[in-house]
């Protein structure tokens, strides 16, 4: 009997080594990536430098004879080494070494060492330095050093990044004609720019290399803004050939306008218009709403909400969290039920019979208006048809779960032509899939810098000036030793019949930082303020407990709230006149003006408190003192995110919209505004004259991180 012949192997795929795991993790896996993948710095061992010449803090390479090699214990094990060049002599000092590292410096060996000099007791010293035996031609180029990761070594990154040089093509995208629009000298193209950039000559000003103005930086710098500016321009041009319900205006509209019991401003009737336009088009509405905080986007949001329920669709509110979303359940309930709308409410703190019920009401399409937190994205949530999305503080969200609200606004098919609602006739011959409306909010305005690159592909409306009664907040910036001094505040200001909150960055007493927390400061109010009810407010607390708390200090029982973040959206305590932010320095600024925001709501004169610490060091950090600074010089959120941008740079406003992958990795746009505009200019000419470039372009960059740019 013969054997069954056997199947011929399949070989499996080679595990990846150490290093190849590193490069993934970096996103180093096309060549492409690895030929964009710039240096941090460079170092220059292109000569040597004689012991006589060099001067203490600077960088040298040396090169000479090891006259003593000794491992000393004396406090710290080390290895003390002496390098003679003939000149003078130089201590090398090594802390953390191998018995090969004593080899490779033994007595009489002759090696060339590069580090940072020092001017020590003993004379010249170096510590750490890098070293390799001497001989050999002397480097041509600047040496890069690159971001790494653990397990990456330089050596190896280095060979990675050329073998991907040599590999990735590099022929220009960008027509050439269009080059001379912005540079005096158009001579670099991308494959040149990147050859230098990688092995810079010695000549070469290593300062233009630092602030990136040398005309190589210039040039990707340029390639990457037009790159996110054609990525965005792309997914607007593909939402205008989507379809979306239209939603016209209907008496819903105009019956809430009516029954509000105040009066719209100015700016919240235009940008009311605008939103009411667009969601009239059959096209998907992708809109921006910005607003300082207490400006009122909540009713222009439930007047678009009104615009949709009118037309026979569902509209979802979500935010990011329970505070905030019972907030905009309040106000919208009570301003739409008695109109006939019902409210459906979700969040993750639900018990189960109330959410069956509740996911009932939105699948049945009773529920006209939706409102919670992430739990609206759950899978579990099934709308009828939805065709309004409205994602307030749509930075607090992270990309995954933006797109996963996208991908669930499914909602039912339309006509090819245009309809009113959801109960048109279903005669015409072809019917089309939707997608829903989305308005999305923040209180965090956006400079204008970023919103022409990273929100460039939504359209922008402004709520430029508060509602009126609204009192000026004065800030004030006092050094923690004053303490006392805010306490007696605070019983002024309780006996004037005023509520007050304090603000902590920590819920408990951390080993690691040295900072006040709510539960002790609360213990310590509690004790100085004898009579007055004390709330304490924090995440970990439960929901019950939460909504306890907040009631009580809602309906003016409760003098003073001391609590973490979670205060820092959704609350609105008219009587609330004072807010005290302890270690006020280790806030952003864009979260420092929301939690000013809370006070000044109602007509009594407001103050807000900047505490800050200095701990163990003589002063605040550069950085610290510009926030608190920026606070205390205006009460203008735009102004406040244009300080933000300067001092942080674009992360605070995005939110997780990079995913941890910076979209603009080369340019700056505080610097680069020159740049982005000349991007704005030719992308839509891409487009349109040159398709092709355009895309190889966009995948070159962004390879399949431009959905990040879109969500």
């Amino acid at each position: 009997m013969t054997d069954a012949p056997r199947e011929p192997s399949k070989s499996l795929p080679k595990p990846l080594s150490g290093p190849q795991k590193a490069l993934r993790k970096l996103g180093l896996e096309r060549a492409i990536d690895l030929a964009l993948h710039l240096p941090l710095r460079y170092e220059d061992e292109t000569r040597l430098q004689r012991l006589s010449e060099v001067r203490a803090g600077e960088v040298a390479q040396i090169e000479g004879v090891v006259t003593h090699c000794e491992v000393k214990i004396s406090g710290h094990r080390q290895l003390l080494v002496t390098l003679d060049d003939g000149t003078d002599t130089c201590l090398l000092r090594f802390f953390t070494f191998y018995p090969s590292s004593q080899k490779a410096l033994a007595v009489g060996q002759r090696i060339r060492a590069r580090g940072e000099i020092k001017d020590g007791f003993n004379g010249l010293t170096m510590m750490h330095p890098a070293f390799h035996p001497a001989g050999g031609e002397l480097a041509v180029a600047l040496t890069p050093v690159y971001p790494t990761v653990a397990g990456l070594p330089q050596a190896y990154l280095r060979r990675a990044v050329q073998g991907g040089l040599s590999r990735a093509e590099l022929s220009d995208t960008v027509p050439l004609n269009n080059l001379y629009e912005i540079w005096l000298q158009p001579t670099w193209n991308l494959r040149e720019a990147l050859l230098f950039l990688h092995n810079p000559t010695p000549d070469v000003a290593l300062v233009t290399l630092q602030d990136h103005s040398h005309p190589a930086w210039q040039r990707l710098k340029a390639e990457e803004l037009l790159a996110q500016q054609l990525s965005q321009l792309q997914a607007k041009r593909a939402r205008a050939r989507l379809r979306a319900p239209v939603l016209a205006l209907g008496a819903l509209h105009e019956g809430l306008l009516a029954a509000l019991p105040f009066q719209l401003t100015p700016a919240q009737r235009r940008v009311s218009s605008e939103i009411a336009h667009d969601l009239a088009r059959p096209v998907p509405m992708h809109r921006l709403l910005q607003g300082d905080v207490g400006s009122g986007k909540t009713v222009v949001a439930a007047l678009a909400a009104a615009i949709c329920i009118d037309a026979g669709w569902q509209c979802a509110l979500m935010a990011p969290t329970e505070i905030l979303a019972t907030q905009h359940f309040a106000k919208l309930v009570s301003w739409l039920e008695p109109l006939g709308i019902k409210t459906a409410w979700l969040t993750g703190s639900q018990k189960a019979r109330e959410r069956r019920e509740m996911l009932a009401l939105i699948a049945s399409g009773e529920a006209g208006l939706v409102i919670g937190t992430h739990a609206v994205i759950q899978d579990k949530v099934v709308f009828k048809n939805l065709a309004l999305a409205i994602i307030d503080e749509q930075h607090r969200f992270g990309v995954a779960q933006r797109l996963a609200l996208r991908s669930k606004l499914t909602a039912p098919t339309v006509h090819d032509e245009p309809v009113e609602g959801a109960a048109a006739s279903t005669s015409s011959a072809r019917t089309v899939e939707v997608e829903p409306h989305l308005l999305m909010m923040t209180a965090t305005p956006i400079p204008r810098t970023l919103a022409m690159s990273y929100y460039a592909d939504l359209d922008v409306s402004t709520i430029d000036e508060l509602p009126p009664g609204r009192t000026p907040i004065i800030t004030k910036v006092v050094n923690e030793a004053r303490r006392d001094e805010v306490i007696a505040r605070i019983c002024a200001q309780l006996e004037a019949g005023r509520q007050i909150y304090w603000v902590c960055p920590l819920i408990e007493e951390s080993e690691a930082l040295d900072l006040s927390n709510a539960t002790e400061t609360h213990a310590q109010l509690s004790a100085a303020l004898p009579g007055v009810m004390v709330g304490l407010l924090h995440s970990r607390m439960a929901v019950a407990e939460k909504k306890a708390v907040m009631s009580l200090f809602t309906a003016g029982q409760m003098g003073l709230l001391v609590s973490t973040t979670v205060i820092e959206v959704g609350v609105d305590v008219p009587n609330a006149s004072l807010m005290v932010i302890e270690h006020a320095e280790r806030f952003g600024l864009s979260q420092l003006h929301q939690l000013r925001g809370r006070v000044g709501r109602g007509a009594a004169a407001s103050a807000c408190v900047l505490l800050y610490s200095t701990g163990d060091a003589p002063r605040l950090s550069e950085t610290a003192r510009a926030r608190l600074k920026a606070m205390a010089e205006s009460n203008d959120g735009f102004e406040i995110a244009r300080r933000d941008l300067e001092i942080r740079g674009p992360g605070e406003f995005l939110g997780a919209r990079q995913s941890g992958a910076a979209m603009l990795r080369f340019a700056d746009l505080a610097l680069d505004g020159a740049l982005l505009a000349w991007a704005r200019r030719l992308a839509p000419l891409m487009l349109d004259q040159h398709p092709a470039l355009a895309e190889k372009h966009v995948l070159r960059w962004l390879g399949g991180k431009a959905e990040f740019l879109k969500a």
